[in-house]
């Protein structure tokens, strides 16, 4: 009879250890079936976060791209004096490098130049040479590719503001400090330009050999801020300071931009090109 109980105990001893063991087993199988599905959870919501990150960049990265103005990379084909000035068209900006070398003849070139020409217009008989020369210049504007307006409406600077298809430079209606404007037209060449200490050459006013060759309509150059500018004519019209807004310009459709983009215009009257500052925000220039 005591065998026969020790012999019961013992098997219950092995049966319990076996239960505790298989106990042991299931309990850790369900902890790492946990610790596994706690692990997906949070993987599942490190790649949902990371999705929404990468949404929300591209969605801004979509909208910078959208509310941009319109692209104006059309007229770098327009810069024609190909030996003086070059475009290069990158995704935000144009790049635009000019020697400032007018293609046309100019009592201002040195005498042994091929295009020098002694002033010979005889509508201004107040002509007065002034006493600077066309020297090449190394002029590289950066300039917004989509070009949008800007409320601060910055000031234009002093020297140039813009440039022509011909690379020479756009200046605003100011003289230099201590001159009259007004007195500084009596020393525009024939193609009304002249040039300022240190060879710049430019134009204050319609620059006329661009629009007798190219058409009084016609696409003149760039504003710093990207903004086309046009001939003084529009749709047969010769237009007045009065047609334009405070900064010389307009929203109007042209040839190039059929469906219309800001632009300025040339007038007869001062301020010329532009009026209060830049409409857009300007880009950036080296020379």
């Amino acid at each position: 009879m005591l065998v026969f109980l020790n012999l019961h105990w013992f098997t219950i001893k092995i049966y319990s250890k076996q239960m505790i063991h298989k106990n042991f087993i299931l309990t850790l199988f369900i902890l790492i079936l946990f610790a596994c599905s706690d692990d997906g959870e949070q993987n599942e919501t490190t790649g949902a976060s990371d999705t929404t990150n990468t949404s929300s960049n591209n969605s801004t990265s979509n909208n910078t791209t959208s509310v941009g103005g319109t692209d104006i990379s059309i007229l770098a084909e327009k810069f024609y004096n190909n030996s003086a000035v070059s475009v290069v068209v990158n995704d935000n900006n144009l790049v635009i490098s000019a020697k400032d070398l007018p293609d046309h003849k100019s009592a201002y070139y040195n005498t042994n130049n091929p295009l020098y020409e002694s002033y010979n217009e005889p509508n201004n008989p107040s002509f007065k040479l002034n006493p600077n020369n066309i020297l090449e210049q190394d002029i590289v504007m950066t300039i917004p590719r989509f070009p949008k307006i800007d409320n601060s409406h910055e000031a234009t600077p002093m020297g140039p503001m813009g440039i022509a298809v011909n690379s020479v430079a756009i200046f605003n209606q100011m003289a230099a400090p201590g001159d009259d404007i007004l007195e500084e037209l009596n020393t525009f060449d024939q193609y009304e330009g002249h040039p300022a200490p240190g060879g710049v050459y430019h134009y204050h006013i319609e620059p006329v050999w661009l629009t007798q060759t190219l058409g009084e309509d016609a696409f003149i150059g760039l504003l710093l801020d990207g903004f086309p500018v046009y001939g003084p004519v529009e749709n047969s019209i010769r237009l007045k300071n009065d047609d334009l807004d405070d900064y010389h310009g307009h929203i109007h459709d042209t040839p190039e931009f059929p469906e219309g983009i800001y632009h300025y215009h040339i007038t007869d009257e001062l301020p010329w090109i532009n009026g209060d500052g830049f409409y857009g925000t300007p880009g950036n220039i080296t020379r």
